[in-house]
């Protein structure tokens, strides 16, 4: 199966082990991901706030070389596929781009990457690769905001809540937990201008995820994974108490199930290190 790659600017620097991971899986899948050629920059985090103009032409180049591919377009990071959904409607309403002037005709579809592995590879593809199941693993499922609200731009089924990463979870094995924050905002870049606010927003998560009975979250947001893993110890030391949760890219639990033998390298550059769960569920 083919299929063209946005990968975005984090899958080559602070998300280098989710590329890692996702490379792994679609080669033990039998996907391969066509990286789309001279692709740029989406505007995410820094264009759309300074200038609406720009963020559009910005994602709509990107949409025309993905059209040219011909292929469904899968797109690992939720702001960008936010941004290049942002593009999409812009163009297929008809309404002028300034600074686009290339022609776009719509012959893909846009995919957060979860939902391409669960609705096109499919459960069956999946559940066949299974060699260590991840039972005793008990995760809840963190979506972020961007791939599902608001649904007249993501074209998200159930925006409030998606359920596509728990049911691929549920494949491997996992005891995913049920709770109501799949897709609450963790501050974003925020981190940048109002850290204060990030952090309180990602505290509330870390917090429902262990009342929701979880020993660990699972991604597929590179600015997700940055702010739940790297500002626990920040939470730690401003709430008075100790913040420990792993958090995962969900393609780092699929390279784990199917047995894939670079899994503790991934892993071992998070900044909460997960593998002693690991361990202790006999999962490494």
């Amino acid at each position: 199966m083919e299929v063209s790659l946005y990968p975005g600017c984090s899958f080559d620097g602070v998300a280098r082990e989710y590329r890692e991971s996702v490379e792994a899986v679609a080669k033990i899948l039998s996907v391969e991901f066509k990286e789309l050629p001279d692709w740029t920059c989406c505007g995410a985090s820094s264009a759309h706030v300074t200038n609406d103009k720009l963020a559009v032409a910005l994602a709509a180049t990107n949409l025309e070389i993905a059209d040219r591919a011909g292929m469904d377009l899968v797109v690992p990071c939720a702001a960008c596929f936010q941004r290049l959904k942002v593009a999409e409607k812009h163009l297929k309403q008809g309404k002028p781009v300034e600074g686009f002037s290339g022609k776009y005709e719509g012959r893909f579809h846009i995919k957060p990457i979860v939902d391409f592995f669960w609705e096109n590879v499919g459960e069956k593809a999946l559940k066949e690769k299974v060699k260590k199941p991840l039972e005793g693993l008990n995760p809840v499922c963190y979506y972020g905001c961007l791939t599902a609200r608001p649904p007249k731009v993501t074209d998200a089924k159930n925006a409030e809540d998606p359920q596509e990463m728990d049911r691929l979870l549920k494949t491997l094995g996992a005891d995913v937990k049920n709770w109501s924050f799949k897709t609450d905002c963790c501050g974003g870049n925020l981190t940048l201008s109002r850290p204060d606010l990030q952090l309180k927003l990602t505290r509330k998560l870390l917090d429902m995820a262990e009342e929701a009975g979880a020993d660990c979250i699972v991604t597929e947001c590179p600015m997700c994974h940055m702010n739940l893993d790297s500002k626990q110890k920040e939470i730690s030391q401003e709430a008075g108490k100790p913040y420990n949760t792993p958090v995962f890219y969900f393609s780092e639990l699929m390279g784990l199930a199917f047995g894939d033998s670079s899994v503790e390298k991934w892993l071992g550059r998070h900044t909460v290190d997960p593998r002693p769960l690991l361990r202790q569920r006999g999962l490494i």
